[in-house]
C-alpha cells in the first residue's frame, strides 16, 4: 500500500450554491465502526446543514452510526462501490480485485485514495484545514478506457495512467466508468465490460431515451465511441455550472433515507420509499406518482438491477427532491419470471405489472390511474423503439437480444388486467 491507513478522515462539503468547499467534521475509526464529529467552525456557522437528517443532525459531540451501520450512510454514499474498489486495490495492490478481499482496505482508505469529484457534495481530506483537490486535470476517453481494461485484466496501472485514474475512483456502481467534464458540463462516461456478453451501453442508452420520451424524468444521456468501443455519456445532475464556478448538489440515496446498507439493502422496499416521500418530500404527490412511473417502466424494459443506491434525492439540509433517474438498464434473463432488486410492496418483488398495480394505493394512485399510465407505457414504447433503435445504430443481434426479451418481456404481462393483457403482442 501507498501509505498507512489512516485513522481519521475530515469530511468537506459544498453548502448549497458554494463553489468552494469547507470542512463540515471528522470521522474517526472505533473498531468496526466509524463515527463522526461535527467541528466547532462548522456548527458556528450560520449558513451551515446537516449532512443529513435524522442521520447526522447538526449537534455538538460524537454521532455514531444508525443500528446495523458501520458508517453513516450519507457518508457511505459519497464512498467508491464496487469498480472504483476494484480501481483503488489496482492501483495500490496492483492486482485484480479478485485476489484481494475489499473488506481487508478498510472504509476510510477508500474514501482518501478515491477522487475529489465524487458524488453529490462531499470530499474526505487528510486534513481539516487546507482542501486538496485531487484529480484536477482531466483524461481522455481513450485514457480512461486503456484504465479500465487494465484493471479488468489485473495489470498494474502505469504511471503514465495515473492522472486518469482517479476518474474511476468516487463514483458508484459495478461497472467500469470515470467522470469527464467539458467546457459546460460533466458526465459519467459508462464502459462496456469484458464480460459483457451483449452491449450493454447501448442497452442503457436505449432504455433512458425511451423513458425521456415517455415523459420521465431522467438525465441527460448520449452514445460516444472512443478506441472502437461505445461510451454512453450521462450528464451529471449534482453538479450546476454558474459564472463563479462549478456548485455540487448533496444528495443521498434511498439505502440511506431506509437507513440500510448493501447487507441489508434486500429488505428496501418502494412501499416504504413511498411513505419517506408522503413525509418528507417537496410535491410527495407528484413524487410519488414520476417513482411508480418509474417502476413500471423498469419493469416492462426489463430492468431488475433497481436496488436502493439506484434510487437517490437533493438534500438541501430541511427537504427532499427526487433526482432524474438514472442507472436504468435492461438485463440479461436467463428465464422467463423475473424479480426486481428492490421489494415492491409487501413481501412481492415480481417483475409483473400485476404486481405494480396492486400497489398502486401506496402511490396515492387508484386502480384505472395505474392501468392507464401502464397502457400509455406499453404504447410509447412501442412507437418509439424503432426511433430509439436507429438513434443507438442497433444491430439486428442488438435489436433480438431487446425487443420482447427485454423490452416489453412477456413476463411483465403475466396476471395484468384484461386490456393490459391484450397488448402483450408481438
Amino acid at each position: 500500500m501507498t501509505s498507512e491507513a489512516p485513522s481519521e478522515v475530515y469530511v468537506w462539503t459544498w453548502l448549497p450554491g458554494a463553489t468552494e468547499p469547507v470542512a463540515a467534521g471528522l470521522i474517526t475509526r472505533d473498531g468496526q465502526t466509524y463515527n463522526f464529529n461535527y467541528g466547532r467552525s462548522y456548527l458556528e456557522r450560520k449558513d451551515g446543514i446537516a449532512l443529513f437528517e435524522p442521520e447526522l443532525p447538526l449537534r455538538r459531540g460524537l454521532i455514531a452510526p444508525l443500528d446495523g451501520l458501520m458508517l453513516a450512510g450519507c457518508l457511505r454514499d459519497g464512498a467508491p462501490d464496487a469498480w472504483g474498489r476494484r480501481v483503488i486495490i489496482n492501483r495500490l495492490f496492483g492486482k485484480k480485485g479478485a485476489e484481494i478481499d475489499v473488506g481487508a482496505v478498510d472504509e476510510l482508505t477508500y474514501l482518501i485514495e478515491s477522487g475529489s469529484d465524487r458524488i453529490g457534495a462531499l470530499d474526505f481530506q487528510r486534513s481539516g484545514t487546507d482542501y486538496e483537490l485531487r484529480a484536477k486535470e482531466a483524461a481522455s476517453l481513450e485514457e480512461l478506457l486503456s484504465v479500465a481494461d487494465h484493471v479488468e485484466k489485473g495489470v498494474p496501472i502505469t504511471p503514465e495512467l495515473e492522472r486518469a485514474v482517479f476518474h474511476g475512483t468516487s463514483l458508484g456502481g459495478a461497472r467500469p466508468k470515470a467522470a469527464i467534464e467539458t467546457k459546460d458540463a460533466k458526465f459519467i462516461a459508462k464502459f462496456s465490460a469484458s464480460g459483457d456478453v451483449t452491449n450493454v451501453v447501448k442497452a442503457e442508452f436505449v432504455a433512458m431515451q425511451l423513458a425521456a420520451r415517455l415523459g420521465l424524468d431522467v438525465a441527460h444521456t448520449e452514445l460516444a465511441h472512443a478506441a472502437g468501443k461505445d461510451v454512453l455519456l450521462v450528464r451529471r445532475f449534482d453538479r450546476e455550472k454558474t459564472t463563479k464556478g462549478w456548485t455540487r448538489k448533496a444528495l443521498v440515496s434511498a439505502l440511506t433515507m431506509l437507513g440500510l446498507d448493501e447487507m441489508m439493502g434486500r429488505y428496501a422496499s418502494y412501499q416504504d420509499l413511498a411513505e419517506i416521500i408522503r413525509a418528507r418530500f417537496t410535491a410527495p404527490k407528484k413524487t410519488l406518482q414520476e417513482l411508480y412511473s418509474r417502476l413500471v417502466f423498469n419493469v416492462l424494459c426489463g430492468n431488475t438491477d433497481d436496488h436502493a443506491r439506484n434510487h437517490a434525492a437533493f438534500w438541501d439540509g430541511k427537504t427532499l427532491t427526487l433526482t432524474p433517474a438514472y442507472d436504468i438498464c435492461p438485463q440479461n434473463r436467463t428465464g422467463r419470471e423475473a424479480n426486481q432488486a428492490m421489494l415492491i410492496s409487501g413481501e412481492t418483488r415480481a417483475s409483473t405489472l400485476a404486481a405494480c398495480i396492486a400497489a398502486a394505493p401506496q402511490f396515492l394512485l387508484k386502480e384505472s390511474e395505474a392501468i392507464a399510465l401502464a397502457e400509455a407505457q406499453i404504447e410509447g414504447i412501442r412507437t418509439h423503439w424503432p426511433e430509439v433503435a436507429e438513434l443507438a445504430a442497433l444491430s439486428d443481434v442488438d435489436k433480438g437480444t431487446l425487443w420482447r426479451r427485454r423490452l416489453l418481456n412477456p413476463y411483465a404481462f403475466e396476471g395484468a388486467p384484461a386490456s393490459i393483457a391484450a397488448m402483450d403482442r408481438d
